[in-house]
């Protein structure tokens, strides 16, 4: 609707625009003129601006309507993974990046990364086709955009692994919410070639309360998977990074 009455303002006003220069050189030009021709010369030079300039300017500000709505899908488009509608790595690595590199606060941002793998996928992929494993993908993708705040952000880092940023949160926070996608992966109804397949997740995140890069920040919630999937899958291992000046800072570990 908005950009429709932008459409408008600019065809009004472009054709306003023409025919007040229209009149404007018709005036000085036919000043002088007899007075007949000279409200003939102002009544054309209002006329033909209309007829001529109206739609020019509707059709050019309509192209360039559309070609900014072109361009925006086309942001979109490499912005969003194909398959899950999910951020890619490089859009969700960018988000997360500006979030960090917040200048001019006193305080450092906190937040927290999950880093979340499907278990034993391959197994899916290998037994019922990559078909049925890409549906099973986009059902925990829209399980995990489902446990999420309003706020936070989701991407598919690659394969099976997804990423989430939760800006603001503690550790208890991140806590949580790892363990409510957990929950909606292992509920989730995936049936291929009519048997029950059931999902899990191995989580592993990092909650943070300094400055930090987001490879850092992925170095730690990623070490954190490798202990969930080395310990049994299925499960959660967080970690906490406080800030450096909190009185006997050390990293705690949540199972």
């Amino acid at each position: 609707m908005r950009s429709w009455l932008r459409l408008a303002q600019w065809t009004v006003f472009g054709t306003l625009g023409c025919i007040a220069i229209s009149v404007s050189f018709n005036t000085i030009y036919f000043w002088n003129e007899r007075p007949e021709l000279f409200t003939k010369s102002l009544i054309s030079a209002a006329i033909i601006p209309v007829i001529l300039a109206g739609p020019l300017f509707f059709y050019l500000t309509l192209k360039l309507r559309e070609l900014a709505i072109a361009n925006h899908r086309l942001r979109e488009l490499a912005s969003k993974d194909s398959l899950t509608g999910c951020l890619n790595r490089g859009a969700f690595t960018r988000v997360i990046d500006k979030f960090l590199d917040i200048r001019g606060i006193s305080q450092p941002p906190t937040g927290a990364l999950l880093v979340i793998d499907a278990d034993h996928f391959k197994s899916i992929n290998d037994r019922f086709g990559h078909h049925r494993g890409d549906e099973a993908l986009n059902l925990m993708a829209d399980a995990i955009r489902a446990s999420l705040r309003k706020n936070d952000w989701l991407g598919r880092l690659g394969g099976e692994e997804f990423g989430v940023f939760l800006p603001g949160a503690d550790l208890a926070e991140a806590s949580h919410v790892a363990e409510r996608i957990r929950k909606m992966i292992n509920a989730l109804d995936f049936t291929a070639d009519g048997e029950r397949r059931e999902l899990s997740v191995s989580i592993g995140g990092a909650a943070f309360a300094q400055r930090m890069t987001f490879a850092e920040l992925f170095r730690i919630a990623d070490e954190r998977l490798y202990a969930a999937k080395n310990t049994g899958r299925d499960r959660i291992e967080m970690t906490w990074i406080p800030a450096p000046d909190f009185p006997g800072a050390a990293p705690l570990t949540v199972h």
